[in-house]
């Protein structure tokens, strides 16, 4: 019974995943939360364009949506400093749909991406 299970686990998980075709937005819209006083903030940004959130400075590289659904799953590709450091505390791809899979690491903020912005 298990070698059954196993093997349909292998079946289903282990097939080639198509790839899916994206579009470029101009744009996404990020939400952040101060874990301290518990305010949340919606931050809009434009590709290339960098804004602070508390004492954090987030730059957005690129926002990517499937193509022909502007509303389907967003994924970003941020770049997070803290203000006065040249290392980032993160940089790479966050997916709206699940914000866990690669996240921020920071003891007082979060952000996570919410949408592209397409217009």
């Amino acid at each position: 019974m298990m070698r059954a299970l196993f093997i349909l686990f292998f079946a289903v998980f282990a097939a080639p995943i198509e790839a899916q075709q994206v579009s470029s937005a101009p744009g996404a819209v990020l939400r952040g939360l101060d874990k301290l006083d518990g305010s949340v903030t919606d931050i809009e940004l434009a590709a290339g364009e960098n804004r602070n959130f508390g004492w954090l400075n987030i730059t957005l590289g690129d926002c990517r949506y499937p193509e022909g659904n502007p509303a389907g799953n967003a994924f970003a590709f941020l770049t997070i400093r803290e203000n006065g450091k040249d290392e980032p505390v993160f940089r790479g791809w966050m997916i709206a749909a699940a914000p866990a899979l690669n996240a921020l690491d920071n003891a007082r903020y979060d952000v996570w991406v919410l949408r592209c912005k397409t217009e």
